[in-house]
């Protein structure tokens, strides 16, 4: 082997040790992705990682309601009268979730990864009020007690409704 194509070899070795080192300089610094929850209504579906979360700590009803308010990105456009589906990571249901409605929580709380509100009209008008143009659900990871008074909160997913017939 001659002294130049010794030298691009060594080049090559030291290019391909480089390439790997920063690939695991960056995936070092990913973080783990957050459990799932995922919206459907008739065949859409639409699906996000968590607003926040807390990966075994607690975020505390003061923050999760914060994180409830946030406006979602992620939208799906529902029609009326249609049934609301949502399913989550096994996580999720391990601690229990539950269905809040702009910042509120709606439903208990729920230990499985789906569930389907069938035939909830979520845009109907209110006294003498028009019906909304949209909406923001939050599933909230949160434990179920005894009393019924949640104590820990992990996880808030949010999504936007939009109203289809508005």
């Amino acid at each position: 082997m001659t002294s130049m194509q010794s030298v691009v070899r060594r080049r090559r070795v030291v290019a391909a040790a480089g390439a790997v080192s920063a690939g695991l300089l960056v995936l070092s610094a990913c973080d783990k992705p957050t459990p799932r929850a995922t919206v459907t209504v008739g065949k859409n579906s639409v699906s996000a990682e968590a607003e926040c979360w807390e990966d075994g700590d607690n975020l505390g009803q003061e923050k999760a309601t914060k994180c409830a308010l946030k406006k979602a990105t992620d939208s799906i456009d529902v029609p009326q009268s249609e049934t609301l589906r949502i399913g989550v990571d096994p996580e999720i249901a391990d601690t229990g979730w539950a269905l809040w409605i702009n910042g509120q929580q709606v439903t208990d709380v729920y230990k499985t990864t789906y569930y389907s509100f069938q035939g909830v009209d979520l845009f109907a008008s209110q006294q003498g009020q028009a019906a909304p143009k949209q909406l923001y659900i939050s599933v909230v990871q949160q434990d179920k007690t005894d009393s019924g008074v949640s104590k820990s909160y992990k996880g808030v997913w949010n999504f936007k409704l939009v109203n289809d017939n508005a």
